[in-house]
């Protein structure tokens, strides 16, 4: 059997007869396999990664079950084939306990198996997503900023690390790590750092590597004014056309980039947006989140954060809330036709279905906030949200999350069954 044939092979055993599912709205990427209908979430408190069933047609969540990681949860990324789920863990930057862990998630009920031996890793894993045809996982550290490629076996387990043989220009402060949908660019996002009393800025960049059978090679590095003002945190990718939306942390942005016919980007932006409703009016600690692009190409989501600690009492909690954009299918301009409250506080990350008909914001904190002489606590939750045809969210209902000390609603992400 020849090298083509054997890899043919490997991956039609993952894939069924199926048009392409994006993925970017679920986790951040591009998926292949068909689908059963049915739809599961999954969200990190701390350790512990709690399962829950969807009911699209309802809108609503039913807690079932949950798994504990070694450690933390960071990030949690599904392989194309929605058969196994890979899910990164740490103790925090500059400490000493960091690793992922495959499993394998039950086509019926959703609940996860451990599928293999956890792989320690040497840093925190800040980010972690599949290549496009599954046979490969990559994960981003964000101190120090790198990031590494580790093969998948046939039965879904986490393999060797692929060695890069150059050494690979990584920035500061990597956040994301996205595969294009050719599989043969991947671009690594990091933000970099804001500046403080005593540092200053360390500029961002979103750096582009070519990408083949698991081996990065350095091509580009895409910072605008020297990354100085750019700090971006996450991207996703249109569904159709050369777009890459870009979601820039501190400036409260959402900028879009051309993809080249060489694979890479644009070296500046086509469009520049505000995030936030009130945009001259930006208070401490305001910053944008994560995005994604709605299935059809026709919508982008971006999230917007406000800072509180949990248990802290608040007199005012900035912009928590979902910007909806409108994509012109001629240009990619994005413009923005919603800002909707989260009904929490730092919607840290959020997803939508396959289908594009709900979206699931996970408020990451508890708060107390002072209103007048009252002080009422609002706890850590996930909000659900139908979307319209026009692409605007409609609040559903919440979910509280029990949340106590560092412990956090750090991730959560929607899956479809296999």
């Amino acid at each position: 059997m020849t090298m083509k044939a054997a890899w043919i092979l490997r991956v039609s055993r993952w894939l069924r007869p199926a048009a392409l599912i994006p993925l970017g709205t679920l986790v951040g990427g591009a998926g292949l396999a068909q689908t059963s209908g049915k739809l599961a979430l999954y969200a990190a408190v701390g350790a512990e990664l709690r399962h829950y069933d969807v009911d699209l047609k309802n809108a609503t969540l039913a807690q079932r079950d949950s798994v504990t990681l070694p450690d933390s949860v960071q990030y949690a990324w599904p392989h194309p084939s929605r058969q196994y789920l890979y899910v990164a863990w740490s103790n925090g930057s500059g400490r000493d306990h960091h690793g992922v862990t495959g499993f394998r998630i039950d086509s019926t009920s959703g609940a996860l198996h451990p599928n293999g031996n956890p792989v320690l890793l040497m840093a925190r894993p800040i980010h972690a997503s599949t290549d496009i045809d599954g046979t490969h996982l990559l994960v981003a550290y964000n101190d120090p900023s790198g990031v590494t490629v580790h093969q998948i076996e046939d039965d879904g387990t986490i393999g060797a690390q692929v060695k890069s043989p150059n050494r690979l220009e990584t920035g500061i402060y990597a956040h994301q790590v996205r595969v294009d949908p050719s599989d043969k660019t991947v671009i690594l996002v990091t933000r970099g750092n804001g500046p403080t009393s005593s540092k200053p800025e360390d500029p961002g960049a979103l750096m582009v590597f070519g990408y083949q059978n698991g081996v990065l090679t350095n091509r580009a590095s895409i910072a605008p004014r020297g990354g100085f003002g750019f700090q971006p945190r996450h991207l996703d990718f249109h569904p159709s056309r050369p777009w890459v939306f870009v979601s820039l942390e501190r400036q409260n942005k959402l900028q879009v980039y051309e993809k080249l016919n060489d694979g890479t980007l644009s070296k500046e932006p086509l469009f520049v947006k505000d995030s936030l409703a009130e945009p001259h009016t930006v208070r401490p600690g305001q910053a944008a989140g994560t995005v994604h692009v709605h299935p059809n190409g026709r919508f982008v989501y971006q999230a917007n954060r406000a800072s509180g600690a949990t248990g802290e009492i608040l007199s005012a909690r900035g912009e928590n809330s979902i910007a909806v954009y409108a994509i012109n299918q001629q240009t990619g301009e994005p413009t923005l036709i919603q800002n909707i409250d989260t009904r929490g506080m730092t919607p840290r990350t959020f997803a939508l279905d396959d289908g594009g008909r709900i979206l699931v914001a996970a408020n990451q904190n508890s708060f107390r906030l002072r209103e007048g002489g009252r002080v009422t606590t609002v706890a850590a939750n996930l909000a659900v949200f139908r979307i319209r045809d026009d692409g605007e969210l409609e609040f559903v209902r919440k979910y509280d999350v029990e949340t106590a000390g560092a412990r956090t609603l750090f991730w959560m992400g929607l899956v479809p069954l296999p």
